[in-house]
C-alpha cells in the first residue's frame, strides 16, 4: 500500500457541496485537489487547483483527472462503478467500484445486506407490470417504492398507501426498475458516520439522530438521545456492513429506531455525508479529513466530540425574499456559519448549513430552529448572542 503524504494530490469525482469541504480540508492539510464535475461553477471547483468540467460517467475525462493524481475518491454515489472499474487501473480508488456496484443499486444493497443478516424493513423488487402482484405479497402497507438507481432527498420515490395503488406508482416513477419496501413505523431516524482505512482500522463518530423534512434533512443532533443498548447496536451494524463491503473511506448508515429500542438499516452512502456535517467544528477530526486520512492511507483521526451539536440545513426557500439576514447567525458567538457557493438559490436546493454548539442539546435545537426562521424573514430582527454552554459532553466514539 503507498501511503499519499501532504504534497501529493487527490482526484474528486463529484463537485458538489461534500466535495467542497473535501477541497478545504485538503488543501490546509497540503494536498493538491483535481476535480471532476459537469457544472463549471459548482462548489468544490472553487476550492480545486484544477478542475475538469465533463459528465460523472465521461471515462476519457477521468482518465485525465486520474493521471494527474495520486488517489480518486467521490464525493457522491452516481458514479458509474464500471469507469471506476476502469480507473483502477490507472491509480488507487477508494471506495473500490465493487463497493459502489453494491450500494448504487437499492435492490442490491438490500440483497447484500439481508445476506449479511442486517435487519432492515420488508422490501420486494418491481421491475415488470406482470408481477406486482409478487410485490404486493412480500411486503406490508402502506409501503414506499423507490427507484433503484438515483434519486436522493425522496425524489424517484412514492407512498404507497394501499396495494391497488402500486401500478399507478410505478407508472409515477417512470416506470423505471425500482424496490417497494415497507414503511416503517419508526420512533426516531439515525445515522452513524464511521471511517474504515486501507489496513482495515475503523472509528465511528458518535450517534446523530436527524429528522427529515419533506424528505430533506432538516437538523442533525449529536449525541442521539437513544438507549446505550441502541448505540452499541447501531454502531455494531454500521462497521460490520463497512467491514462486509471491504469499503474504504467514511461511510454513513443511515437508522431507523424502533419503538422497542431495536434498529434496522435504511440506507448506506459510501461516502461523507449530510448527517456528518456537524463533525466539522464540533469534533476533534471532520468527517472530511477523516475521509482523506482514510484514502490517502494515513491512521485515522480522532473522531470524539468536542460539545454536543445541533446542525440546521439552510435551503434554498430562504433567499425567496432576498439575500437572508446573515446578522442572525453571525451575532451569535457559539453558531457557525457555513455557505457552499452555490450559483442560483432553488427551493429544496441545500445551500449551507449552521451548527450550533451547546452542552444543552435541547437548547441548541432551538436555537438553531429559530436561526433558520429568521433567516428568511425580512425585516426581523437578530437576537442577541450569548456564550455557548460549556462542559458536559458526551465525546465517546467507538473504535470497532
Amino acid at each position: 500500500m503507498k501511503t499519499v503524504f501532504p504534497g501529493g494530490r487527490i482526484g474528486v469525482l463529484g463537485g458538489g457541496q461534500l466535495g467542497w469541504m473535501l477541497a478545504l480540508e485538503a488543501r490546509r492539510m497540503g494536498y493538491g485537489v483535481g476535480v471532476l464535475d459537469p457544472v463549471a461553477g459548482c462548489p468544490a471547483a472553487k476550492g480545486a487547483d484544477f478542475f475538469l468540467q465533463a459528465p460523472l460517467d465521461d471515462v476519457e475525462a477521468a482518465l485525465r483527472l486520474s493521471a494527474q493524481v495520486d488517489v480518486v475518491t467521490l464525493e457522491n454515489e452516481f458514479v458509474p462503478a464500471a469507469l471506476l472499474a476502469r480507473l483502477e487501473g490507472t491509480v488507487p480508488v477508494r471506495p473500490s467500484a465493487a463497493v459502489l456496484r453494491t450500494v448504487q443499486d437499492r435492490l442490491l444493497q438490500k440483497e447484500f445486506l439481508k445476506a449479511a443478516g442486517f435487519p432492515q424493513a420488508p422490501f420486494a423488487a418491481v421491475d415488470d407490470p406482470r408481477r406486482l402482484g409478487e410485490a404486493v405479497r412480500a411486503v406490508d402497507f402502506p409501503a414506499v417504492l423507490k427507484s433503484r438507481r438515483g434519486g436522493y432527498d425522496g425524489k424517484g420515490q412514492v407512498l404507497v398507501t394501499e396495494p391497488g395503488a402500486l401500478e399507478s406508482a410505478w407508472r409515477a416513477i417512470g416506470g423505471r426498475l425500482a424496490v417497494l419496501e415497507t414503511l416503517v413505523p419508526f420512533r426516531k431516524e439515525i445515522a452513524v458516520i464511521l471511517a474504515r482505512s486501507v489496513p482495515g482500522e475503523m472509528r465511528a463518530y458518535p450517534v446523530a439522530e436527524n429528522v427529515h423534512v419533506r424528505h430533506i434533512l432538516h437538523t442533525t443532533r449529536v449525541p442521539a438521545r437513544v438507549s446505550e443498548r441502541t448505540r452499541r447496536e447501531a454502531e455494531r451494524m454500521a462497521c460490520g456492513i463497512a467491514e462486509q463491503l471491504g469499503h474504504v473511506g467514511v461511510m454513513a448508515v443511515e437508522m431507523f429506531v424502533l419503538g422497542d429500542e431495536s434498529v434496522l438499516v435504511n440506507e448506506i452512502a459510501p461516502r461523507t455525508h449530510n448527517s456528518g456535517h456537524y463533525t466539522f467544528g464540533a469534533c476533534v477530526t471532520s468527517q472530511f479529513e477523516q475521509h482523506l486520512r482514510a484514502v490517502c492511507g494515513l491512521p485515522l483521526g480522532d473522531p470524539a466530540l468536542l460539545s454536543p451539536a445541533v446542525m440546521v440545513n439552510l435551503l434554498g426557500d430562504l433567499w425567496l425574499e432576498g439575500p437572508p439576514r446573515w446578522e442572525t447567525v453571525l451575532s451569535r458567538p457559539n453558531a457557525r456559519l457555513y455557505l457552499y457557493g452555490k450559483e442560483g438559490a432553488g427551493v429544496g436546493r441545500k445551500m449551507g448549513h449552521v451548527l450550533v454548539v451547546d452542552a444543552d442539546t435541547d437548547r441548541a435545537l432551538r436555537e438553531a430552529e429559530e436561526i433558520a426562521a429568521r433567516l428568511g424573514a425580512s425585516g426581523a430582527s437578530a437576537p442577541a448572542g450569548r456564550p455557548a454552554g460549556g462542559g458536559g459532553a458526551d465525546g465517546r466514539w467507538a473504535r470497532c
